[in-house]
């Protein structure tokens, strides 16, 4: 009896190897070996078949250790959403567009409601400011001094560039540029006059007015930031045949109500009774950044923006000024 059982199991397990073997055979004759079934994952490492990459948490494998294969996805790919960029402004979008080919609108201050005013600083730069630069007679015309207060109170101005002035300060312009409170505006290449007898400066034959400016919005263009379709003249100087030179590039001319006089001032309490006796409501105070030849205006600025707060008014940018904001 024994031994008939022992007969029966031993045919069971040759059957048994018999079946296996035609099963290995198939699968090599199909291209390939029936997979192996994984081994469990070591505590901490993810395999790839999961989902996601193989090693431990920090994704990287331990020595000596294999991974395996990913498998290939079963139905069709799912498309990439493209990536959504934000367009970059164009120059009709910007504060101050105008249409080009019309004469520019000239203003002096925004809208008399609300309590918002506009602190706007020119950066001047002529060639003889350059010579005193490359000759050691003037140490800067960037008054750091300036934009280390508007920035540490969050004082919103717009400062009015000439283009030598960009390419004198390109790291001073950048940092402008990247204070979301800054608006960046045009105060042309060289800072040469656009008509006769404007406070003795050099004048711009008519013929390079336009291009003067707009090599100057060029200038600033990759700089970013808030940028404008603002434009200043030298000396807020300007005549009928200056502003049809203006026409074709769709701007609108900036002058102000208050103009502080810091180039000629020698001390700073008359900078800031010309700002302080003349400001309302909607007004575009001129002040400038040009350290050397506006010495005071750091002196007097922390003065007028207590003024203002007395007064309670409060500094924006230029753009929301003339739109009137509140």
């Amino acid at each position: 009896m024994f031994a008939k059982v022992l007969r029966i199991g031993l045919i069971s397990v040759s059957a048994a190897a018999l079946v296996g073997a035609l099963v290995l055979v198939v699968a090599v004759v199909r291209g390939g070996a029936t997979p192996a079934t994984p081994a469990r994952p070591e505590a901490g490492i993810e395999p790839s078949w999961a989902g996601g990459p193989a090693g431990p948490a920090d994704g990287t494998p331990p020595a000596g250790t294999a991974t395996a294969t990913a498998p290939h996805a079963t139905g069709p790919a799912t498309p990439s959403t493209p990536s959504t960029r934000t367009p970059r402004p164009t120059a009709a979008d910007r504060p101050g567009a105008t249409r080009p080919g019309t004469r520019p609108p000239v203003v002096g201050h925004g809208p008399r409601s609300g309590n918002l005013v506009a602190l706007t600083f020119d950066a001047d730069m002529t060639d003889a400011m350059l010579a005193n630069l490359r000759r050691g007679r003037v140490r800067s015309y960037a008054n750091l001094r300036i934009i280390e207060l508007l920035e540490r109170e969050q004082i919103p101005a717009t400062f009015f560039l000439t283009g030598k002035w960009v390419e004198r300060y390109p790291d001073l312009t950048r940092r402008l540029a990247g204070n979301s409170r800054f608006e960046l505006a045009n105060h042309t290449y060289g800072h040469l006059a656009f008509t006769p007898n404007c406070y003795g400066l050099p004048r711009v034959p008519t013929s390079r007015m336009t291009e003067d400016v707009a090599r100057t919005f060029r200038l600033i263009e990759p700089y970013g930031g808030r940028q404008t379709r603002y434009f200043r003249f030298p000396g807020l100087c300007h005549d009928g045949a200056a502003l049809a030179a203006l026409a074709p590039l769709g701007v609108t001319v900036v002058d102000g109500d208050v103009v502080s006089g810091d180039p000629f001032a020698t001390a700073w309490r008359p900078i800031v009774n010309a700002v302080l006796s003349k400001v309302r409501p909607g007004s575009v105070v001129v002040l400038h950044v040009t350290e050397a030849n506006a010495a005071m205006t750091d002196e007097a600025l922390p003065h007028i923006l207590r003024g203002l707060r007395e007064r309670r008014l409060s500094p924006a940018p230029l753009s929301e000024v003339l739109a009137g904001g509140n």
